[in-house]
C-alpha cells in the first residue's frame, strides 16, 4: 500500500466519519425534540449516541479485522474518553464558559466515575470476557431508559400535553419523522465506512512507521472519532445550547465504555486482550481524568477558560509522554518524575481547594437577628 493511498484513506475516513456524525446526531436530535426529550437529556442520549458512533464502527471494525486488533478497538474508547475530557471540553470551554447542570453532576457525573472504576476492574485480569461485555450492554439499556424516563417526567411536570389539531398535523409529523429517519440511516452508513477506511489507513501507518496499535488507537484514531464530540461541543456552545455541550461528553463516555467496550467484549470472534501498558497507564489516567471533573464540575457549575486551558494542557502532556514512551527516549525518566510528583498533586491539590471553596459558600447557615445595640442573638 503506496504512501499516497494511505493518506487517502485517512483523509476519506475522517471526512466520512464526520459527516456521516453530523448526519447522524441532526436526524437523531429532531426526532428526540419531536416526542419531547429536554436538551441535557439529548445530549446525554440522541447525541451522545450519535457522536459515540464512529467509536462503535471503528471498534467493532478493530474487532472483527483478519486478524483482529485488540489493542486498537481499546485504546481507541480508552484515548476517546480522554481526549472528550481533556480536549473536548478544553476547547469548547476556551470558546465560552460552560454551564454545568447541578442535577447532572449530582447524578450522572458520579455514574460516570462508577462506570469508568467498573470498568478498570473489569480490565484487571487483563482481559474483557463475554458475561461483563453482557454486564456493559445491560447498563448502556438502563442508563438510556433511565435519562429518557425522567426526562419525559420532568417535561410532563413543566408543560401541559398539547393534542394533536388533525390528520395535517399528524401527516406532517409522520413525513418529519421519516425524514429524520432517513438522515439517521445515511448518518449510520457513513459511519461505517469512514471506520473501515480509518482502521485500514491506521493500521498501515503503524507497520510503516512501526508503532504500536495501542499508540495509534490512543492517539491518532481516539482523536479522530472525537471529532464529532468537538465538533458538536463546539456548536452548542456557540449557539448557547450549553447543557448539551457538557451533556454530550459526559453522555458520550457512559456510552463509549457501556456501549462500545461492551459491544466490543460480548461480540467478538475472540476474547478481548486489554494491553498491559493499557493496563498499567491509560486505563489509570482514564479513571483520574474522569473523576477530577466530579470536583471541577461542582465548583459554581461551571468550566471556566482557566479551567478548559488546564485540560488542554493536561492533554498535550499526556500526548507527549505517549510520544516519548514510544520512541523511548532518555528524557522519558524526568518527564515521569515531574508529571507524578509535581503535575498530578498541583492538579489534584487546586481540585480539592476549589471545592471545598464552594461547599464553604454554599453550606447552609443558621438565620441570624440583629438586636437594635447590633449584637446578634
Amino acid at each position: 500500500m503506496t504512501t499516497t493511498w494511505i493518506l487517502w484513506l485517512f483523509l476519506g475516513g475522517f471526512a466520512l466519519l464526520i459527516v456521516g456524525a453530523e448526519v447522524l446526531v441532526r436526524g437523531a436530535s429532531r426526532l428526540a425534540v419531536s416526542v419531547g426529550i429536554s436538551p441535557l437529556v439529548i445530549g446525554l442520549t440522541v447525541v451522545a449516541y450519535g457522536t459515540s458512533s464512529p467509536e462503535v464502527a471503528v471498534t467493532l471494525q478493530a474487532m472483527f479485522a483478519q486478524p483482529p486488533q485488540p489493542a486498537l478497538a481499546v485504546g481507541n474508547v480508552v484515548g476517546s474518553n480522554i481526549s472528550n475530557v481533556l480536549l473536548v471540553l478544553g476547547i469548547a470551554a476556551l470558546a465560552v464558559p460552560l454551564v454545568v447542570s447541578p442535577a447532572m453532576v449530582r447524578t450522572t457525573v458520579p455514574l460516570l466515575v462508577a462506570v469508568t472504576g467498573l470498568v478498570w476492574y473489569f480490565c484487571l485480569d487483563s482481559v474483557l470476557s463475554v458475561g461483563e461485555g453482557a454486564v456493559l450492554l445491560v447498563g448502556a439499556v438502563l442508563f438510556s431508559v433511565w435519562s429518557v424516563v425522567r426526562s419525559r417526567r420532568a417535561t410532563r411536570q413543566q408543560q401541559p400535553e398539547v393534542s394533536g389539531s388533525g390528520p395535517v398535523l399528524r401527516r406532517s409529523a409522520w413525513l418529519a419523522a421519516a425524514r429524520n429517519l432517513a438522515l439517521v440511516i445515511v448518518g449510520l452508513v457513513l459511519l461505517i465506512l469512514g471506520a473501515r477506511w480509518l482502521v485500514d489507513g491506521a493500521t498501515a501507518v503503524a507497520r510503516v512507521l512501526q508503532v504500536s496499535e495501542l499508540i495509534i488507537g490512543l492517539t491518532v484514531v481516539a482523536v479522530g472519532t472525537s471529532l464529532p464530540e468537538i465538533a458538536t461541543s463546539l456548536v452548542a456552545t456557540l449557539r448557547g445550547q450549553r447543557d448539551i455541550a457538557v451533556g454530550n461528553v459526559v453522555g458520550s463516555n457512559i456510552f463509549n465504555l457501556l456501549l462500545v467496550l461492551g459491544m466490543c467484549a460480548a461480540f467478538s470472534p475472540q476474547t478481548v486482550v486489554v494491553p498491559p501498558d493499557a493496563l498499567r497507564f491509560d486505563i489509570p489516567i482514564m479513571f483520574v481524568v474522569t473523576a477530577i471533573c466530579w470536583p471541577l464540575f461542582y465548583t459554581h457549575w461551571t468550566i471556566s477558560r482557566w479551567e478548559g486551558c488546564a485540560f488542554l494542557a493536561a492533554y498535550v502532556a499526556y500526548a507527549v509522554f505517549l510520544c516519548l514512551k514510544e520512541v523511548r527516549h532518555s528524557a522519558l525518566d524526568t518527564y515521569v518524575y515531574l508529571a507524578v510528583f509535581v503535575g498530578i498533586p498541583v492538579t489534584v491539590l487546586t481540585a480539592v481547594l476549589l471545592s471545598l471553596q464552594q461547599w464553604y459558600r454554599n453550606r447552609p447557615r443558621a438565620a441570624t437577628s440583629v438586636t437594635s445595640d447590633g449584637a446578634r442573638d
